[in-house]
C-alpha cells in the first residue's frame, strides 16, 4: 500500500472485545491491574510486560522509551537500567515518571503515574545475578545512552568482560540497578465502538484511592 496523508488517515480499528464498568473493577487499583496483567500473559500476548516509560528532566523536557516491567506489589512497579542514562538523569533532576501499557490484542491501555526511587541494593543485586550472563555483561559494558565512535569499542569491551569473569561471579555494577514506581494514579481504559472508550481512573488521595470515570 502506497502511504499518503489519506491512508494514514483512514488507519483505524473499531474495538467491541470488551467493556469496562466502575461497578466491576476492584477498589484496589494493584489487584485491578494484577487482573488484566493475568489476562495479558494467559493470552499469551508477546512481552505482555513491555511498557513505555515517560520522564522529564529539570526543564521540564520530555522522553520515553520502552522498558521492562519486572515486578510490581502494593508498593508499585519495578525495572532495572544503568541509572547513569538518560532516564537515570532525568529521574535525578526530576523522580517522577508515567508508564504506559498497551495490549492491542486484548484492546486494552493502562496508564501509571506516580514518584520514583531506587530499589534497595541487595533487590538490585539478586536480580542482576538471576540474567542470562550476556545480559549481565553487556550492563557492564554498556555506558548507556553515551555517544561511542563505533560498536565494535562495545563488542571488544564485551570479548574482555567474558574472558576476565569466565567462570566467576559478576559483580552488578554499582550504576546499574532498579527503581520503583510508586502509583499517585492509575488509569484503566478499555476500546469501545465509536471511539467511545471506557476510561476508569483512579486517584490516590490522603491515603485512599478514589475511582472516576474520565470521559473518552
Amino acid at each position: 500500500m502506497e502511504l499518503t496523508k489519506e491512508n494514514i488517515q483512514n488507519l483505524r480499528q473499531d474495538y467491541r472485545a470488551a467493556q469496562l464498568s466502575e461497578n466491576d473493577v476492584e477498589s484496589n487499583p494493584i489487584l485491578q491491574f494484577k487482573k488484566w496483567f493475568a489476562d495479558a500473559v494467559n493470552a499469551r500476548l508477546y512481552e505482555p510486560n513491555v511498557m513505555t516509560l515517560a520522564t522529564a528532566d529539570s526543564d521540564g523536557k520530555p522522553s520515553a522509551r520502552i522498558v521492562l516491567l519486572k515486578g510490581f506489589d502494593e508498593s508499585g512497579f519495578v525495572f532495572f537500567t544503568n541509572y547513569e542514562s538518560k532516564k537515570g538523569q532525568d529521574l535525578i533532576e526530576n523522580p517522577q515518571a508515567a508508564l504506559v501499557f498497551f495490549w492491542a490484542e486484548l484492546e486494552r491501555q493502562v496508564r501509571i503515574e506516580g514518584l520514583v526511587t531506587k530499589v534497595d541494593a541487595q533487590t538490585s543485586s539478586d536480580y542482576f545475578h538471576s540474567r542470562p550472563i550476556g545480559s549481565q555483561i553487556g550492563a557492564m559494558a554498556s555506558p548507556q545512552s553515551s555517544i561511542i565512535n563505533d560498536r565494535s569499542l562495545l563488542e571488544e569491551k564485551v570479548k574482555e568482560l567474558t574472558s576476565e569473569y569466565e567462570g566467576k561471579e559478576i559483580p552488578r555494577p554499582l550504576h546499574w540497578g532498579g527503581y520503583l514506581i510508586e502509583p499517585k494514579f492509575i488509569e484503566f481504559w478499555q476500546g469501545r465502538s465509536s471511539r467511545l472508550h471506557d476510561r476508569i481512573a483512579y486517584d490516590l488521595v490522603d491515603g485512599s484511592w478514589i475511582i472516576n470515570r474520565l470521559a473518552p
